[in-house]
Parts: structure tokens; C-alpha cells; sequence
């Protein structure tokens, strides 16, 4: 017998929300009047350089009561728990034991603004939802694009003709997501991101969340 496995594997989780014109038109315009109000609803502690042309809101937003915002929130956290489910094998009755915690935040991205590499400590799972992608690339297929680092950085020690051209999910090449409108990526916190250049037009929008779990009942405290 000759078999090839992939020995170990990082989850990824990639849904689209349907029919999400209507809501996304709302949530541009609410994010957007939001950032027009000045530094009220800025993230006042970044923990990176936020660079000319992105404005990074605080991290409240799921709080909002807008039903746009709560709709939202309910499809996040319902692809979040199914992904859960299906790697972990938790009944229904055990994920209802289960409570989400967060952060939660929206992206505005301008021509020339990008996102520098990072991941999210103290939180298991993140994600990130597209509700305008902006308009072109400038001729550049990166433009904007989501990119998350390969973590298996010590497959790079040596080199050769027997390991440089290994195809998906063994290459060790990145992961580059051109977002597009209702779709939402999760993933799990600790693997390093970042966002590319945007060189299009108009603004690219997004919505981002970290989280962090909790049993029912259970004695330790959230982060």
C-alpha cells in the first residue's frame, strides 16, 4: 500500500452568506457615517500602525443594536459554531453550553492602505467578513488581498528539486483570499495574516472578530 497524508493541517472555514445585498448595503452605509463622526468610534488603542487611508473602528461593534449589525452577528456566530462542531464532535447540547466572547471591529480601506502581518493572541478563533471588496486591483491581483503567512516555516531549511515545487496543501506558499461580498473566512487566531496593498478604487469594507469560548458555568474567566 502507498498512500500520501497530509500529517498535520490548519482548519480554515469559508461561507458565503446569501442573499447579502441588502444587508451589506446597509452595513457600508452605517460603517461609514460612523467613520465620518471623527475620532468617536476610532479604536483609541491600536496595537499596530494603522496607516494612512484605513480607519479601524473599536472593538464593540456586535454590541451595536442596529438589526444590519445583528443579522450580521447571527451568521458569524453561526458558521463560527458549526465550524466548531464538525472539527471538535460536540453534540448540539454541548455547543449550547458553549459561550462566545469577542472583539469585534470593522475595517475602512482606501486606495494605498494596507495592513501589516500579525496574529491575535489571547483569542482560539477569528475571522473576517467581506462587504465590499472596492472596485479593481490597478492592474495588481494582490490588491487588497487577504494573505495569510504558511506557519510551517521550518519545511524551508533545505531547499531542492525534491521539495521546492510540492502542490497544495503541501506547498509552502501562502494563502492569499480575494474577498468577495458575503463572504467570511474563520480561522484560527494564532496563524500570521496580513492585508495587501489595496491599489483599486472606491473603499474596500470589512468587518473582523476575535474569540475566545467558555463553558457554561465553568469557574475560569474570559480573557
Amino acid at each position: 500500500m502507498f498512500q500520501i497524508v497530509p500529517a498535520f493541517a490548519v482548519p480554515f472555514a469559508e461561507v458565503l452568506m446569501p442573499n447579502c445585498e441588502g444587508v451589506n448595503a446597509e452595513l457600508k452605509a452605517l460603517f461609514l457615517a460612523r467613520e465620518g463622526e471623527g475620532g468617536r468610534y476610532r479604536n483609541p488603542q491600536t496595537s499596530m500602525r494603522v496607516n494612512p487611508g484605513l480607519f479601524e473602528s473599536e472593538f464593540t461593534v456586535f454590541a451595536w443594536p442596529e438589526p444590519c449589525v445583528q443579522q450580521l452577528r447571527k451568521f458569524c456566530w453561526g458558521a463560527l459554531s458549526r465550524a466548531i462542531a464538525q472539527l471538535s464532535g460536540y453534540s448540539a447540547a454541548e455547543m449550547a453550553e458553549i459561550e462566545i466572547y469577542s472583539h469585534t471591529w470593522f475595517h475602512v480601506t482606501r486606495k494605498g492602505a494596507w495592513f501589516g502581518v500579525h496574529n491575535h493572541p489571547m483569542a482560539s478563533w477569528s475571522g473576517v467578513y467581506c462587504i465590499d471588496p472596492g472596485e479593481g486591483d490597478g492592474g495588481n491581483p494582490d490588491s487588497g488581498g487577504l494573505h495569510f503567512l504558511n506557519p510551517l516555516q521550518l519545511a524551508n531549511m533545505f531547499v531542492d528539486p525534491a521539495n521546492n515545487k510540492f502542490r497544495a496543501p503541501y506547498s509552502l506558499a501562502g494563502k492569499v483570499y480575494q474577498l468577495r461580498a458575503g463572504q467570511l473566512v474563520l480561522f484560527p487566531s494564532w496563524v500570521a495574516h496580513e492585508v495587501m496593498p489595496f491599489l483599486g478604487d472606491g473603499t474596500r469594507i470589512t468587518v473582523a472578530f476575535n474569540c475566545w469560548f467558555n463553558m457554561r458555568g465553568a469557574q475560569n474567566t474570559p480573557p
